[in-house]
């Protein structure tokens, strides 16, 4: 499916939602850049969306890999078991790929040779529309050392992020079995631009063997999805109502 087509459905998807209608049959049917889930909402189109799911890299893009095992499938993977797991367990939830492409073919707004940048500008745009209680973006980490292993957060400079950083944290610790610590991602692109609670997860490393095995599997992947689920619904309890309005992030230096 090409980027006009999901244009077009995107579209269809928000003028649903602003009329109080159903989500139409045929738009769920085709996986898109965008996946809205069957609510009723009134103006702003998307309005209490509790999580958006970022999923990493796509398409031309393969992020890290080892050997034929690329970054972007895990991702993919992890995240759509994430979001099922959320869903279940009743929070209103979106995912902004669920198919292999990358985000930067639909973004036609921002005038840059850069692919790469016009990726990850996509993103952010998306993640402002929806103004959700929580951003997760999903990432394979790597190291040079292949003795490196487990989760780590990267969060924004502010205390919201931080606090659903320190939650995820924690989840992913508990399965590792590892006390790794987040870190402020103050240079990343996306945890500069997104004015939500947003942090990237980076649920191991694909250098390590134990993580990569992990990370390959059904079950695996069923762990990482079960922990990230957990972190961030261990922070939404913790929110309170007035929070629902987005704080910006700092932009540091």
């Amino acid at each position: 499916m090409n980027a006009a087509i999901r244009t077009i459905k995107y579209l269809i998807l928000i003028a649903s939602l602003m009329l109080g209608l159903r989500v139409p049959p045929s738009a769920q049917a085709m996986p898109d850049s965008f996946l809205l889930p069957e609510i009723k909402t009134d103006h702003p189109a998307m309005s209490n969306v509790d999580i958006l799911i970022d999923v990493g890299h796509g398409g031309i893009d393969g992020g890290t890999s080892h050997g034929n095992l690329l970054e972007k499938d895990i991702n993919l993977a992890v995240a759509k078991k994430t979001y099922d797991q959320l869903r279940q367990s009743g929070y209103t939830v979106l995912i902004n790929r669920m198919d292999d492409y990358a985000l930067s073919g639909e973004n036609k707004w921002l005038h840059t040779r850069s692919r790469h940048i016009k990726d990850l500008a996509q993103r952010a745009h998306l993640a402002n529309e929806v103004s959700a209680k929580a951003v997760i973006s999903i990432h394979v980490n790597s190291a040079k050392r292949p003795a490196k292993r487990g989760a780590i957060m990267l969060h924004q400079q502010n205390e919201r992020s931080q606090t659903l950083a320190n939650a995820l944290q924690q989840s992913m610790n508990a399965m590792y079995e590892i006390e790794n610590e987040p870190v402020l991602g103050k240079t990343y692109y996306l945890l500069k631009h997104i004015k939500s609670p947003a942090v990237i997860v980076e649920m191991g490393f694909i250098t390590n063997g134990e993580d990569r095995e992990l990370m390959r599997s059904e079950e695996g992947q069923q762990k990482l999805a079960a922990a990230i689920a957990a972190g961030t619904e261990a922070y939404l309890k913790d929110v309170p109502p007035s929070s629902e309005e987005s704080e910006p992030p700092r932009s540091g230096s």
